[in-house]
């Protein structure tokens, strides 16, 4: 397992992060407390969750995937200092008007729960799952760093946010002396590249931001479990049917072609490799719902394309 920092920090991360949305959701508690077990077991010390995790589902109030790992912590015995935390604010929590955005009292009171359920003192990673265009970037930005400065949060980073928001909110940080975001969650995938290598690519290199892409595979697209000839109904709720064109089959079999040169490998593992290969990416979340998709995944460790097979995967998904 390679570790490397995020971003220009001196934090280590796993080059592979767990992404916990399936947990409480697609995956039960018991599946769940295996797959974090078997991932720290691999050398993941990086985990991902949100507080809204997974509140769109009938029944689930939100919070479970971080009560999950707060419950795998405990009874793990891993201890706490060996592990990158991280989790997320911005999306609705409750039915009254503040109980979802990033003011300042709504950060505040979404910090303070999602700890009570992680049962821990801090978060190492506290981002904003996406903007919050009714709040001033700064008052945002202003709760993070106390929150900073009361060490109940290291670091602090976005998800989905555009290039002139994350320009917006870096030059804030700067102007009013602030803590500034450290890393970016893109949606970034070689059946997605365009939303990142746009404009997002340009400002994370410049300004030294980790990269974090979530849906690496695309919705499962990038697993070959679809094929131009075997379409499953489950394409359309997991969104892998928006990659179903021409372009897209040619690419999986290029993939598969690569995966079988580079000695047998998955085409989700070929599908990660392309992204651990890019020096910009720091750590793609995966999101496995299954001891099988995860031992899939973690086929990914340590695997580089050479500069060839970069090429051949970009000329096939060319975007632009």
């Amino acid at each position: 397992m390679e570790f490397r920092n995020l971003g220009r920090t001196g934090l280590k991360v796993s080059e592979l992060c767990l992404g916990t949305m399936q947990f409480g959701w697609t995956a039960d508690e018991a599946t769940s407390l295996r797959i974090l077990s078997v991932a720290y077991e691999a050398g993941i010390n990086f985990i991902d969750t949100a507080n809204i995790y997974s509140r769109w589902v009938a029944g689930n109030p939100g919070g479970v995937s971080e009560a999950i790992i707060g419950e795998w912590m405990r009874s793990s015995g891993v201890p706490r200092d060996q592990l990158v935390i991280a989790t997320k604010v911005r999306g609705s929590m409750g039915d009254g008007p503040n109980d979802e955005g990033l003011s300042r009292f709504h950060i505040f009171n979404a910090v303070e729960a999602s700890l009570q359920r992680l049962g821990t003192d801090y978060v190492d990673l506290y981002q904003t799952h996406w903007y919050d265009e009714n709040v001033p970037i700064e008052e945002t930005l202003a709760a993070l760093d106390d929150l900073v400065q009361q060490g109940k949060v290291r670091y602090i980073g976005c998800s989905n946010y555009p290039a002139w928001r994350l320009t917006e909110a870096l030059w804030a940080s700067r102007h009013f002396q602030l803590v500034r975001f450290e890393s970016l969650q893109p949606h970034y995938s070689l059946v997605r590249r365009g939303e990142f290598e746009r404009e997002l690519a340009d400002v994370c290199r410049n300004y030294q931001i980790g990269v974090m892409p979530y849906s690496p595979l695309g919705g499962g697209f990038l697993t070959g479990k679809y094929r131009q000839d075997h379409k499953p109904a489950s394409a359309r709720a997991s969104g892998a049917s928006r990659y179903f064109n021409d372009q897209n089959w040619a690419l999986l079999d290029k993939i598969e072609e690569i995966g079988k040169q580079t000695g047998d490998h998955s085409i989700s593992q070929v599908a990660l490799a392309w992204l651990l290969s890019n020096p910009l990416v720091t750590s793609p979340i995966i999101g496995p719902r299954t001891l099988d998709q995860l031992e899939d995944n973690l086929g990914a460790i340590g695997f580089r394309l050479d500069k060839p097979h970069v090429r051949l995967l970009e000329e096939a998904s060319q975007w632009e």
